[in-house]
């Protein structure tokens, strides 16, 4: 028995509609996971939750022929506050460098200008390997599990401890977020970037992707 010419046509509507209905579907969700992304990101951008911990870790940003760059230099300026407000002992300034850098390494410019800011060599650890944030959570891992560290106070960008924290977390670590202080004016569209590339960088995580082109594309979205 042969379908007629009008069931013929309503399957394939029909397989139009269910597709029509996934699409929207999927669109909400993902916009719900964004939103709900976006929100636990500015919760933690918002709040300095330092408190009495065994060091104050760094994370790296650019760094221009030795010096650091301007948001480089405004998180190790609140580390070295952290540091004379008795936080924490010890600081350890984290991230390496490429061919471009010429031998510097972030973790090695953060631990120059700390020295010149007056912290003794003995109360800091430079890191100098890792390229990028998963890396650097990995390595301060190690360190705080060589040094004994129970509780660590990590200081970055708002818009990156998020993040910062989650990854944390899942290597083991107890760490506070306390966010550096804005640098001059940042614009609505720069802004607005720092969010996407967050949340990207976190969907990513959670979801394990670890395709190479992605994480060498947001690491180049990095904070300067």
């Amino acid at each position: 028995m042969t379908e007629s010419p009008s069931n013929l046509r309503r399957a394939p509507a029909s397989r139009s509609h269910i597709l029509r209905y996934v699409v929207v579907l999927c669109l909400i969700l993902a916009s719900a996971w964004c939103f709900w992304v976006y929100r636990q990101i500015n919760a933690v951008a918002n709040q300095d939750n330092a408190q009495t911990a065994d060091a104050i870790a760094v994370f790296g940003a650019a760094e221009y022929n030795g010096r650091p760059s301007p948001v480089f230099r405004a998180r190790l300026d609140h580390a070295v506050e952290l540091y004379h407000e008795k936080v924490a002992p010890l600081i350890i300034t984290l991230g390496g460098g490429g061919d471009k850098d010429s031998g510097k390494t972030e973790g090695g410019v953060g631990r120059d200008y700390l020295l010149a800011s007056g912290i003794p060599f003995g109360d800091i650890i430079a890191e100098t390997r890792s390229i990028d944030t998963d890396q650097q959570v990995t390595s301060l891992a190690e360190i705080a599990q060589e040094n004994g560290f129970r509780h660590v106070v990590v200081v970055s960008d708002g818009t990156h401890l998020f993040r910062i924290h989650a990854l944390c977390e899942d290597a083991g670590l107890d760490v506070y977020t306390s966010p550096r202080p804005a640098v001059g004016r940042i614009d609505s569209y720069d802004l607005t970037m720092r969010y996407v590339h967050e949340i990207l960088s976190y969907t990513v995580l959670r979801l394990h992707i670890n395709a190479v082109w992605l994480r060498h594309w947001l690491e180049g979205k990095e904070d300067n």
